[in-house]
């Protein structure tokens, strides 16, 4: 749900920061699959601004090419798909992350992703798949909450003490399934179990029918900066399974991507931030 926090509080700008471009993201970003159309008032309701401001800001996007209209009703164009690519492409994602999932899937089947942490929400950055079902994708640039993901939990747990307690204090869980964790105390106790574990399980917590293992992608100072998973089928694979057959080679590819990160400067810019 996007409100008027989806645009940085007047406290968290720095002096040269241009609202109009901050609106015009966050127009970009509020269209979904939920919301692959809609009017001008939609728009502004869902990005939090008047509806002259969102209007000024969509006859923008419109004349640059990233919007399109048709009656009344706005949607994205094909243009937008250059900014995805172009961060897939300067940050090596296709040289140094994708060889590596293709060769999880490749040994375990299946499907496997990286993620990094952007707020409450984890952002799949590489994915690669064999699975066909209709449930959440897991696509580069998908976007889900932290807290109902294998990725998002690593990366959670990964956080000090003091982002932790800020993260569980500020979240709220919406339920993606009937599984789905959303009390803030629970969630914390599965945190720590996740920081004390070194990886995490999940069962339909994002979707029903996903069943993940994942584990923390970490610097050379130990700090998470990205995470790893390989996911299933629910009924065909357990979270016992997945820790048994393969958590050592998760593990050990974690390893080995936190190395070839160091190569790229790029990249390790990239994911750190």
């Amino acid at each position: 749900m996007y409100d008027e926090m989806t645009i940085a509080a007047p406290s968290d700008r720095p002096a040269e920061f241009v609202e109009g471009l901050a609106k015009g993201l966050a127009i970009l970003e509020c269209f979904d699959a939920s919301h692959p159309e809609m009017t001008l008032s939609e728009v502004a309701r869902r990005v939090g601004l008047s509806p002259a401001a969102a209007r000024r800001s969509l006859i923008t996007l419109r004349a640059l090419g990233y919007v399109g209209q048709e009656n009344k009703r706005f949607h994205l164009r094909p243009k937008i798909m250059t900014l995805g690519s172009a961060f897939y492409f300067s940050a090596r994602i296709d040289e140094v992350l994708q060889p590596n999932l293709r060769q999880l899937v490749e040994q375990f089947g299946d499907a496997s992703s990286i993620g990094t942490l952007d707020g409450h929400d984890v952002i799949y950055i590489a994915h690669f798949s064999v699975q066909r079902a209709r449930r959440a994708a897991a696509v580069v640039g998908a976007r889900y909450p932290a807290c109902a993901t294998s990725l998002g939990r690593v990366l959670v747990a990964g956080l000090p003490d003091e982002e932790l307690d800020e993260y569980i204090a500020n979240v709220r869980p919406e339920p993606m399934t009937s599984k789905s964790i959303t009390d803030p105390e629970a969630l914390r106790r599965e945190i720590l179990s996740v920081r004390d574990a070194g990886y995490s399980t999940t069962v339909d917590q994002l979707d029903y029918g996903i069943t993940a293992l994942a584990v923390p992608i970490r610097d050379l100072n130990g700090q998470t900066i990205a995470a790893l998973n390989t996911s299933g089928y629910t009924g065909k694979v357990t979270p016992d399974t997945l820790v048994a057959e393969r958590l050592p080679v998760l593990r050990e590819t974690a390893s080995y991507i936190a190395h070839e990160i160091t190569r790229y400067p790029i990249l390790q810019s990239i994911i750190r931030t």
